[in-house]
């Protein structure tokens, strides 16, 4: 058996071809376009479908497929009649306009009821949905169900429209974990009679034909990606872990940690996993900040960069996205301008410090396994290890540890053993003055609380 395995990012899109033995054997690659259209930023939605159903065409003449699976970021919703979206999908990163912020946020439900924090942006989709319903009514009127953004390609792909709890439980406003059902919001604004009925994250929901040979190719419920991540180290048997998942957001997961310590205002909340238990986390856009600090450089980061930063004392302070566990501090660089390359140094000398920091306010002190792009080389998982000796650390043997967990996913629920590797042991690394360097981090970023406004264009 084999599956394919659509793994939408907010910045990157993949095709993933899995076999039972957990390799990848084979993949494909886009970006998404976000287009200017009915006064919102919203998701070239065609382009993505032609682009994914080519390269499931693709896959099924050279693979055979039997199943497709879908992985998707949170914070987006579709809304759907019969047929198509009765509006495009919005993109999250757009803030209502002040008069419209002003009256739907009286009407988002309480921290201690959904544990989602209140965020700025579509990062509770609820928000969205709130801001879309005051201005385009119409779309709701029209909408026969409510998906979420994996539940909608499914249903795109041939699947029936279906709700999952790992992405309604994923900070929306719209699921309270302690109860195990939708929140107060859902039933205030009368929308839990468009909410499908739940299948959980894998099952077969349809089938369609794809291919030159016209294969019919089974459609399994999707899954929210950081706890498809999630679910592929659990599953492994592996005792107490924090996930580190990293890529346009590094959302750290840590399922010992009591709900008593998360705090709202340092995007703290609860996420679901897919059996619907609820997985304390905390997060902030650590891709997305990654690239502004570097300008985008790509390329390898020498051992030797990362010394010559920390002698320098050159480092990138909190924040420069929205959100995350110092959501009021402006990025700011501290000490002489970088180099290109050093500018890289930097910016993944952040994003450790910055998990650190994110492992200390969600308790962690089990195993941590370190997942994803941010991670590429291991130098990010080595760099956690010397600043946290107490704990192991792991690292996912593939950086593709989301739809890893989508795949296990599909197989499991057809009664098939999927065997993906185990995750590696990390070598700490040894550099010289990381313990200071953190130091001086920590007590610049506590001292320097500048509102964003006043950050221009850090963001």
């Amino acid at each position: 058996m084999t599956v394919a395995v659509l793994d939408f990012g907010k910045t990157n899109s993949k095709l993933f071809v899995f076999g039972q033995d957990g390799r990848i054997l084979d993949e494909r690659r886009t970006q998404p376009n976000w287009v200017r259209k009915c006064g919102f930023s919203v998701l070239d939605e065609a382009a993505l479908h032609d682009w994914a159903a080519r390269a499931i065409d693709d896959m099924v003449n050279t693979h055979g497929i039997d199943g497709l699976m879908v992985s998707g970021h949170g914070c987006t919703f579709a809304l759907i009649d019969d047929t198509a979206l009765t509006h495009p999908i919005l993109d999250y990163e757009q803030e209502p306009p002040v008069a419209i912020a002003t009256q739907i946020d009286r009407r988002i439900p309480d921290f201690a009821e959904t544990f989602s924090p209140r965020l700025p942006l579509g990062f509770n989709y609820g928000r969205h949905m709130l801001w879309l319903q005051e201005v385009k009514p119409d779309a709701f009127t029209a909408a026969k169900s409510i998906l979420g953004y994996p539940q909608y390609w499914s249903w795109r792909f041939g699947g029936r429209p279906v709700s999952e709890v790992s992405y309604l439980g994923c900070h929306s406003h719209l699921w309270t974990p302690r109860k195990r059902d939708f929140s107060s919001l859902v039933d205030n604004e009368g929308w839990r009679g468009r909410m499908p009925a739940f299948e959980r994250a894998g099952t077969v929901i349809g089938e369609q034909r794809f291919g030159q040979s016209r294969r019919p190719v089974a459609i399994h419920n999707g899954v929210h990606d950081s706890n498809a991540a999630l679910h592929a180290y659990r599953r492994q048997q592996l005792g107490p872990v924090t996930v580190v998942s990293t890529g346009t957001w590094v959302v750290v997961l840590n399922p010992d940690c009591p709900l008593d310590a998360l705090d709202g205002t340092r995007d703290m909340l609860v996420n679901v996993d897919v059996d619907g238990g609820p997985v304390p986390t905390i997060r902030f856009m650590g891709g997305r900040e990654f690239a502004t600090i570097c300008a985008g450089w790509q390329g390898e980061i020498a051992p030797s960069l990362l010394q010559g930063v920390i002698d320098a004392g050159i480092m990138a302070l909190p924040s420069y996205a929205p959100g995350g566990p110092m959501p009021q501090h402006r990025g700011e660089l501290v000490g002489r301008t970088p180099s290109v390359e050093e500018s890289a140094a930097v910016a993944l000398l952040y994003v450790a410090l910055m998990v650190d920091l994110c492992l200390d306010l969600i308790h962690s002190d089990n195993t941590v396994i370190v997942d994803g792009g941010l991670n590429n080389g291991g130098l990010l998982a080595s760099l956690l290890a010397q600043l946290r000796p107490a704990q192991a650390f792991l690292q996912g043997a593939t950086l593709e540890g989301s739809a890893t967990g989508a795949a296990a996913l599909a197989f499991e629920s057809t009664g098939r053993v999927f065997a993906a590797d185990a995750p590696e042991p990390v070598h700490a690394a040894d550099f010289i003055g990381l313990a200071g360097y953190r130091i001086d981090w920590r007590g610049l970023a506590a001292e320097r609380r500048a509102p964003r406004a006043a950050a221009g264009g850090a963001r």
